[in-house]
């Protein structure tokens, strides 16, 4: 996840303002010792065509230191009390589709779009980032198909050996045996910035989770907060996205529980899965 520096309804959320959930699948840490660290400054790794911001999370890990929807979904807002409650199910039926692990076919309106960019930032900020085959799967499913094509090279060169050795991981973007490598977007909120019927960009206020947890893990499992924002196109049925950045925060005061240690962050992240749909 993307996190370090680098999955709608986040911050502000737009349209509606509520939100439904569905719950798990996927997989996906902190500072060990009881302390937290602290916040330590990244680098960007350069890369063409924006290749996926959240490699910009993974290499600041790595430096520091040194489908069509089954159902026609009903569009129609909701009124009344039950609009003012933000954590109402909204009128819009969730989508049934997917793509692999990924949820497709939205609606086609602000509800449907903040889905799509919320989901799409869990899955461009998860593991599976960093393993060529699943990577080039999620950019394919994510990204209309110009923009995807003109992805995968410079991300393949970004997310080189030598680079994912900096991770703590194989060629392969596997783990050491003993260790687990966490990446995961958790999406807070979600915000319309624009719609226009056939174009929206939407804004995810996330906190992502990044590092190695392991007895021997020199950069343990930490958290980030960040808003990506999306730039989508209902294309072939179904919002893509056509580009996307992203800045640091909003991030909230740290508290003041102490950190756990490595074998209850790869306990957790082994038996909670991640969300694969929200709103």
């Amino acid at each position: 996840m993307s996190p370090g520096d680098e999955h709608d309804s986040f911050g502000g959320v737009g349209g509606s303002g509520q939100t439904r959930t569905r719950l798990p699948e996927g997989n996906s840490g902190d500072v060990y010792g009881g302390a937290r660290r602290p916040v330590r400054s990244s680098r960007s790794l350069i890369t063409v065509v924006g290749v996926v911001v959240l490699l910009l999370a993974a290499i600041a890990f790595a430096n520091r230191g040194d489908g069509n929807a089954t159902d026609t979904p009903d569009a129609s807002p909701r009124k009344g009390a039950a609009a003012a409650d933000p954590t109402a199910a909204t009128g819009v039926r969730p989508v049934t589709g997917k793509s692999g692990a990924i949820p497709t076919g939205y609606a086609h309106d602000e509800q449907g779009a903040q889905s799509a960019a919320s989901n799409y930032a869990v899955a461009l900020g998860s593991d599976g980032m960093f393993n060529a085959a699943r990577r080039h799967e999620i950019v394919d499913t994510v990204y209309a198909p110009d923009t995807a094509a003109g992805l995968k090279g410079p991300q393949d060169a970004a997310y080189s050996a030598e680079f994912l050795k900096k991770l703590g991981l194989d060629a392969n973007g596997d783990a050491p045996a003993g260790n687990t490598f966490i990446s995961r977007t958790i999406p807070v909120g979600t915000k319309v910035e624009s719609f226009s019927g056939d174009a929206a960009r939407v804004s995810v206020w996330y906190t992502g989770l990044i590092g190695m947890s392991g007895p021997d893990s020199t950069d343990p499992v930490s958290t980030t907060w960040k808003t990506w924002t999306f730039d989508l196109r209902w294309t072939d049925n179904d919002w893509k996205v056509t580009g996307d950045s992203q800045k640091d925060g909003p991030a909230p005061v740290p508290g003041d529980i102490a950190a756990s240690d490595a074998d209850e962050i790869s306990k957790a992240v082994a038996e909670f899965g991640g969300f694969t749909y929200a709103r």
